[in-house]
């Protein structure tokens, strides 16, 4: 990075915390601090629910993740849009008739205190360990890729965002996120743009798409019934459904973005602006990975993204072993490239002969590195799209990347953070502690910011990589977020049960969901499902067994 990477970066951050802080540094009220005074309209409320959503976890794993296995990912969002209508239907309005603050007041009413709390709790676990892992996630990659100290990275990160959201609460999130979305859009139509333009002159997109295709990286649908695979049309629809349900409808970090809303109709209008543009979104994340492949098969790829994996097997005593893989791949690698610039007889079934190939050496190359320094992390997806953008991108676009991972590092740690200060307060503070006065209770949410900012803080310091980041974060949600929306679905749409049976029925859901994903016998989005209708169905059969409270 040159001094005009840095100008752009830090200049970039410091406008959008700085506004964000002095458009809302007043909060009188409760309702100001948590609900940013219901004022929100609905392009705000549409472009903060996309940024809460849209972590740096996006930008960093989805381009790898197409890079590496194609298109398919995008049928993890199949779902969304119906699921969005659902919401728009029956949970805004209900939350707006009661007027409030989270989703889970709602469920006190319907059944009781403690399915409340139980819900709260849950909801606290899974966005707790979700918030370290927004946080964790640019920081370990920009440690590795930059040289930085990832414990002062991820030091910084999380005190710039506890400072503007303890500071402005809910109204400065959804301003900061405005300007955030702007810089993301903006840095990933650039970069996109760059990556067609480096093509050799003969390759246009259209043949980049042809590449692309014959290497299989545009199978966007997969229809088969395998429960074990991860992405295919059913689980988008279904599993992707149902996260999206209880994603949209029962978790407070997006909850509370269309809670600010000015009426129910920005509320839903906001939603619904999210709902019909989050594919296409991800469908171009994906695409830029899909170019940064094309890309590739014209300039020479390493082996591995991740530098720390090949530092620590060329240290090793596999590095012979290692050098030889990799000049394999460099002979591959130029075989590819002669084949695809040969105007006159483009072969692609040879070239996707020698992509499976290619896999082939980098899968033994993750064995031997595995075999070096087992603690190393071999999967390099996140890693595949932050050293494009560090070895290729021109001075000043690399700041604005840079600036793009770590806004969205901001966005969605910021309404993570929002969220759960504001369950805390109101679902367990203020009500065991009522009647105290405004300040009070601004005070409170501004301390359990601050607390649960600590926490993620501290989570991050102790994190590690996983398969995949983007995964992690999803396989996350999809182990308490079953459980939950089928207590909501309950509470929505099946009155017969009351609150003693669902409170039983949600427990025991949820160890059996546990204990299902510790089996690792389907692919997690199924466990949104399961988990839901295991809710449900124990709920009627305790209800009908349960001894009555007199």
């Amino acid at each position: 990075m040159v001094i005009l990477d840095w100008l752009v970066l830090l200049g970039t951050l410091a406008f959008i915390v700085l506004y964000g802080v002095w458009k809302n540094r007043k909060n009188k009220t409760i309702e100001d601090y948590l609900k940013g005074g219901n004022n929100s309209r609905w392009w705000t409320i549409g472009l903060s629910v996309m940024a809460t959503q849209a972590s740096a976890i996006t930008f960093l794993s989805t381009p790898g993740q197409a890079f590496h296995d194609g298109m398919g990912f995008v049928q993890f969002y199949f779902g969304l849009p119906l699921a969005v209508v659902i919401i728009c239907l029956f949970f805004i309005p209900i939350y707006h008739r009661l007027k409030v603050y989270t989703a889970y007041e709602f469920l006190e009413e319907r059944f009781d205190l403690r399915t409340r709390t139980l819900t709260a709790i849950l909801f606290l676990v899974q966005r707790g360990l979700a918030g370290g892992i927004t946080i964790y996630a640019p920081a370990i990659i920009l440690s590795v890729v930059l040289g930085w100290n990832l414990k002062i990275l991820i030091l910084l990160i999380g005190c710039v965002v506890i400072s503007y959201t303890l500071i402005g609460g809910t109204r400065a999130v959804n301003v900061t996120q405005k300007q955030q979305m702007f810089i993301i859009f903006l840095g990933m139509i650039t970069a996109f743009i760059f990556i067609i333009n480096s093509f050799p002159v003969e390759v246009g997109f259209i043949k980049a798409l042809t590449i692309a295709g014959a290497t299989g990286k545009l199978e966007v649908i997969d229809f088969s019934f395998d429960p074990n695979s991860r992405y295919t049309f059913w689980s988008g629809i279904t599993g992707g459904l149902f996260l999206a349900l209880s994603y949209f409808g029962t978790d407070q970090s997006q909850v509370q973005r269309y809670l600010s809303g000015k009426s129910l109709k920005e509320s839903q209008l906001g939603l619904i602006m999210n709902g019909f543009l989050k594919v296409p979104m991800q469908f171009f994340i994906l695409l830029v990975g899909v170019m940064v492949f094309v890309f590739y098969q014209f300039e020479p790829s390493p082996i591995n993204f991740n530098p720390k994996a090949i530092e620590a097997v060329e240290q090793s005593n596999y590095k012979e072993e290692f050098n030889h893989l990799e000049a394999t791949l460099s002979q591959i690698q130029e075989l590819k490239r002669m084949h695809l610039l040969d105007e006159n007889n483009v072969d692609l079934k040879e070239v996707a002969r020698l992509d499976i190939r290619e896999k082939e050496i980098r899968k033994e190359a993750k064995s031997l590195i595995n075999k070096a320094a087992p603690n190393i992390e071999t999967n390099d997806k996140d890693y595949v799209f932050i050293s494009f953008i560090l070895k290729y991108l021109p001075q000043g676009l690399i700041g604005l990347l840079l600036a793009v991972i770590l806004s969205a590092a901001m966005s969605s740690t910021a309404s993570e953070l929002n969220a759960l200060a504001a369950t805390t307060v109101v679902d367990l503070y203020k009500r065991n502690r009522n009647n105290l006065s405004e300040t009070h209770y601004v005070n409170a949410s501004k301390f359990f910011t601050l607390f649960w900012g600590i926490i993620a803080i501290l989570f991050a310091s102790f994190g590690s990589l996983y398969e995949n980041l983007i995964q992690l974060v999803n396989i996350i949600g999809s182990i308490f977020y079953g459980t939950i929306l089928g207590v909501f679905v309950v509470a929505i749409f099946l009155k017969r049960i009351k609150g003693q049976a669902i409170f039983y029925a949600a427990l025991i859901s949820e160890a059996l969901i546990i204990y299902i994903f510790y089996l690792d016998i389907l692919g997690y989005l199924w466990l949104n499902v399961i988990g839901t209708i295991l809710t449900i169905l124990l709920g009627y059969l305790l209800q009908f067994t349960l001894p009555k409270k007199s």
